[in-house]
């Protein structure tokens, strides 16, 4: 007689941002491997953002979708067919599970997952909420009101700072028997991100960084966020040549910090070296990790220097309060400070004990983002999860369909919230 078919049970994650999953989910990935989960993959493949190879992804199992989304909240057009392909997908595949990342990955992964027939569970990593204390007041009007709705329809929302945490254990509803967890970013590998001075020389002649400079690093996206721009001001205000600044990331503000670099005459100091895959070797080079972020979720990036030994010099945002301890690991500066960078930069640069003061105490302040106490607070959310799914078999799943007028009627809500951001943007 032939066995009958062991089900496999399924994880979709969802990100707006492509080549989002490999580059920061890998260890959700194999935790869920683990527990016997067939792994799904939804994106827009045609925009990607991190580099990644999509052949190996299947060589490991992943089964990827293209989906039409966007980051862009204004175009409604790409994110109401995104949530329509969605749907199709997960009744499809009979997705148990859904985990959504990127502001309008959460959106649309849960629009679907709340459309469709299959009553999967939704669990929503907010990497930083867009309402948070001290943000513009059109953040709070838009965006708070949405998350608050979209927790109905959400099992368990993981963040990762205290400042979410708290705000949603204390305003938001979630589904029935639903949970907040909260998780030091995405963990960070501490065996790979780890002090290594012997290899400085050699990667220092490689960038073309002198070994007397006093080298400044920073990895983010290019953008005005991230605040590039009051770095390179901070160094032209100090006119000195032995000072080097190398920006890794791309992003739309590229040419814009290429020509702040022209103006200032900094072209042989501030080098924009791209996108890198060798964070960890470049940050043997560096005498400071600058992080001048406005609004930070939480900013892994900038933990992964402290892991190599480099002091911080950041501006005050709650995600890199979660790390920064200022005159310990870290000088702390307002966002928009040009002349408290300016001498957070001098001061590391000619009080040598001091800089070597604040690199003891680096590593240590970064063990609680290691990748080990990550994975255990992952596998937590992934297990009780997983508890709910248990207490129904997948020939049990209900089989009601929600109308297209519904998700009409969310896309009217979504337009008109993109309609006020319109008018305000004009």
């Amino acid at each position: 007689m032939k066995e009958p078919d062991v089900y496999m049970k399924k994880i979709l994650y969802i990100t707006t941002v492509s080549g989002f999953l490999p580059q920061f989910e890998k260890k959700d990935v194999e935790i869920m491997q683990e527990m016997g989960y067939e792994i799904h993959y939804a994106s827009n493949f045609h925009h990607p953002v991190y580099p990644f190879d999509k052949g190996k992804l299947e060589e490991q199992g992943i089964i990827l979708h293209q989906i039409d989304v966007s980051k862009s909240p204004l175009k409604l057009r790409e994110n109401i067919r995104a949530v329509k392909q969605l749907k199709q997908i997960i009744d499809q595949e009979r997705i148990d599970m859904l985990h959504c990342h990127n502001p309008m990955g959460g959106v649309a992964g849960r629009a679907a997952a709340h459309l469709s027939k299959a009553d999967p569970c939704v669990i929503y990593t907010a990497h930083g909420l867009h309402f948070y204390k001290g943000a513009p007041l059109l953040n709070w009007l838009l965006f708070y009101p949405v998350e608050k709705f979209l927790a109905r329809w959400t099992d368990a929302i993981v963040t990762i700072n205290q400042e979410d945490y708290l705000r949603v254990k204390k305003s938001f509803r979630l589904k029935p028997h639903g949970f907040v967890e909260q998780i030091h970013g995405v963990g960070v590998d501490m065996e790979r991100f780890s002090p290594r001075p012997e290899r400085a020389a050699c990667k220092r002649k490689e960038l073309g960084i002198p070994g007397d400079a006093f080298h400044i690093v920073t990895a983010a996206e290019l953008n005005d966020n991230k605040n590039q721009k009051v770095i390179i001001e901070a160094i032209a205000g100090l006119d000195r040549r032995d000072i080097c600044y190398s920006l890794c990331g791309r992003g739309p503000n590229e040419a814009v910090l290429r020509k702040l670099i022209t103006e200032k005459h900094l072209e042989g100091q501030v080098r924009l070296l791209g996108f890198r895959t060798d964070m960890e070797e470049i940050l043997q080079t560096a005498d400071a990790f600058a992080f001048p972020s406005i609004r930070e979720g939480l900013g892994i990036a900038a933990v992964e220097a402290l892991a190599c030994g480099v002091p911080l010099i950041v501006s005050d945002n709650r995600g890199s309060r979660e790390y920064a301890e200022n005159d310990r690991n870290s000088i702390v500066c307002e966002a928009g400070d040009v002349d408290g960078f300016r001498q957070a930069i001098q001061r590391l640069h000619r009080d040598t004990e001091y800089r070597r003061t604040l690199a003891g105490y680096c590593r240590a302040s970064a063990d609680k983002f290691s990748v080990s106490n990550t994975v255990d607070v992952m596998r937590t959310v992934y297990g009780k999860a997983d508890g709910r799914l248990a207490q129904k078999s997948p020939q049990a799943r209900p089989a009601q369909e929600k109308t297209e007028n519904q998700i009409v009627h969310i896309s009217t809500g979504a337009r008109a919230v993109c309609g006020k951001v319109e008018d305000r943007a004009q």
